[in-house]
């Protein structure tokens, strides 16, 4: 029989589809390369590999305060890389436009590169490059993933 506390002695590679990096409120005003980090497991990969499993977007804000912000014009790419090179994209490279995040309660899951459904990763962070930007707008953003080893 298992104790009461076996989860908690299980580590990230002991789970599959784990959240492995988490941003929240990270604005879309501003475009270009890098405009947010998304440290591996906070940080804490440090030479170890992952693979990501799903990257997904929600909880559109309006950093100015006031109503939901419709960010569907939004256009992001997410890298590997923080100089924008997207040949190492983890998400379509030509960026991918948040067509379902339209107000409160959206989301949507962005669509991986067919390389990431084989490749295990080792970059500390992933970075997000925004190629349309939506003034005042702001969202959470989620990766998940299984660690393969720490």
């Amino acid at each position: 029989m298992s104790s009461a506390d076996s989860v908690s002695q299980n580590t990230q590679d002991s789970f599959s589809s784990y959240r492995i990096s988490f941003a929240q409120g990270q604005s879309l005003v501003t475009t270009g390369n890098a405009t947010t980090t998304l440290p591996i497991l906070n940080g804490g990969i440090q030479g170890g590999q992952y693979i990501i499993r799903r990257i997904t977007i929600a909880n559109p804000s309006n950093i100015a305060g006031g109503a939901v912000m419709n960010v569907a014009a939004a256009n992001v790419t997410i890298l590997t890389s923080n100089d924008g090179n997207t040949a190492n994209s983890v998400t379509t490279n030509v960026g991918q436009t948040l067509a379902n995040i339209s107000g409160a309660n959206t989301w949507q899951d962005l669509t991986l590169v067919a390389a990431t459904a084989s490749t295990a990763y080792t970059a500390n962070a992933l970075f997000v490059k925004v190629g349309v930007g939506v003034t005042n707008a702001a969202v959470n953003i989620s990766v998940f993933g299984d660690v393969v080893s720490f």
